[in-house]
């Protein structure tokens, strides 16, 4: 694995992990370092009388160390990696020692272990879609397949939960309507809140979100009377939908199946999910804490040769590390498994080969095949436009505007071209750097749109490959 510093800094959990391993680069502060090809290990001398034992399995990468920190990975880690990245001659190629070579050993057994699981998953899930092509009930396929008292009783149960509940929302909703928004106040949004953990009770926790969104959005902006209405509007359409569930197309049935909150399991996705292989270009990664303790990493892509977008969803939680380096630039030969949908973007990695390289050793960012830097802005919001006729539900759209200048005006930061502008959801600091690194020229922004506003991610200037600007770490 080739590394590099923008590399590691991508894989902190926060920005004060990232400086406190800067601190800790020193060589004197490591007396042992030591590498072979599959790990990279260190002692570095804390506080105690005992160095902190630190080691890094490259395949992942995966981090262990001996600190009590409970952030993951820890700010030994980093600098471990970031030495590493620095000057590999400081590490001794020699044999690792047993606190190193029993963690890769045990990590080994238990990937062993899950590859077996995922493949008669993917087995079983890859026979269950076969025997529906050939015309089998969906019901009958999985009850062959599975016990019939477990996953096609749950299942059925769990819709018909949906569905009574979906009634209920849609009676709630016809109420909230018929009072008015303007009799809103404090004792009614708390009813918002209880409607919501119905939902979830309910098994449906995507519909429970969606009212708490709309519910935080109380009075937040000039706009949040449109902003509430458009919101309770999608709940009224998946209502809707859920109600005609069966006799929707699938893709629509696996659209409602999502604003549910429902997760499929990643081995039918595997085996049954559109692949599409592609030299797939890392657009914008964003972190961000979605409940206590819980992280998601959004990892947006783009396929050279398809032009199709895509984005990997992860989460960790209790501070722990994503695993995988994905930095804006890189890119890699890839075969994605879509979930499925209209105009579907979430995908999984089925193969890959050779794994991701940082930037230095990677092609020219390519979308589409076309010059990024002179893509007209019609092209991109045509291709949201699109995505949104075909679902309604999806909240978050990437795209890339060339030719874009950050532009501070009374009413925030804006992106302009042309005598079109943009409005910008951005921190301060990201925002003054970004003005910063531009200097007045245009740039190719990638962002996150809402249907409110861009949260820009990364930017090109052109003629570069690689990114002059990343959204900081959350």
């Amino acid at each position: 694995m080739s590394l590099t510093m923008e590399g590691v800094l991508a894989l902190a959990p926060d920005e004060a992990s990232a400086k406190a391993a800067r601190g800790l680069t020193s060589p004197a502060k490591w007396p042992l370092l030591g590498a072979d090809e599959v790990a990279v290990w260190g002692e570095c001398q804390g506080s105690g009388s005992k160095p902190y034992q630190t080691q890094v399995d490259l395949n992942g990468p995966a981090f262990r160390c001996s600190c009590p920190s409970r952030k993951f990975p820890c700010k030994h880690g980093l600098a471990l990696l970031m030495l590493r990245a620095q000057d590999a001659s400081r590490f001794t190629a020699a044999e690792a020692p047993a606190w190193v070579a029993e963690w890769i050993a045990s990590r080994g057994e238990r990937a062993q272990k899950k590859e077996e699981r995922d493949q008669q998953a993917v087995e079983r899930a890859a026979e269950r879609a076969a025997q529906i092509a050939d015309g089998v009930d969906p019901a009958q396929a999985a009850s062959a397949l599975a016990d019939p008292d477990t996953a096609l009783k749950r299942e059925s149960q769990r819709w018909r939960r949906i569905e009574d509940a979906s009634s209920e929302l849609q009676r709630w909703l016809g109420d909230q309507i018929g009072r008015g928004l303007g009799g809103l106040d404090d004792a009614a949004i708390r009813g918002w809140r209880t409607m919501a953990a119905r939902m979830v009770d309910a098994q449906a926790p995507g519909l429970g979100q969606r009212i708490v969104a709309a519910a935080e959005g109380w009075r937040v902006g000039a706009d949040w009377p449109e902003r509430t209405l458009s919101r309770l509007g999608l709940l009224q359409l998946a209502c809707e939908g859920i109600a005609r569930r069966e006799v929707l197309p699938e893709p629509v049935q696996a659209d409602l199946r999502t604003v549910c909150g429902w997760p499929l399991d990643q081995a039918e996705v595997l085996a049954t999910g559109e692949r599409l292989t592609d030299r797939w270009t890392v657009l914008g990664v964003i972190v961000e804490e979605r409940d206590a303790r819980l992280n998601e990493r959004r990892v947006w892509l783009h396929g050279a040769r398809s032009g199709r977008r895509a984005w990997l969803l992860d989460h960790t939680h209790g501070g722990r590390g994503f695993e995988g380096m994905w930095v804006p630039g890189i890119a890699a030969d890839l075969t994605l498994a879509f979930h499925p949908g209209n105009a579907p973007l979430r995908a999984l990695i089925a193969e890959s080969s050779p794994p991701p390289e940082p930037e230095g050793t990677v092609s020219n960012v390519q979308l589409g095949g076309s010059d990024p830097w002179q893509a007209p802005w019609e092209d991109e919001w045509q291709r949201v436009a699109q995505r949104v006729a075909a679902n309604p539900f999806a909240l978050l759209h990437p795209v890339v505007l060339s030719n874009a200048t950050p532009v501070a005006s009374e009413a925030g930061p804006h992106l302009t071209a042309d005598g079109r502008a943009v409005p910008l959801q951005v921190g301060d600091a990201d925002w003054w750097s970004l003005m910063a690194v531009a200097g007045g020229r245009p740039l190719a922004v990638m962002g996150e749109w809402d249907g409110r506003g861009l949260r820009p991610l990364t930017a090109w200037r052109s003629g570069t490959a690689n990114p002059v600007w990343s959204r900081s770490a959350a």
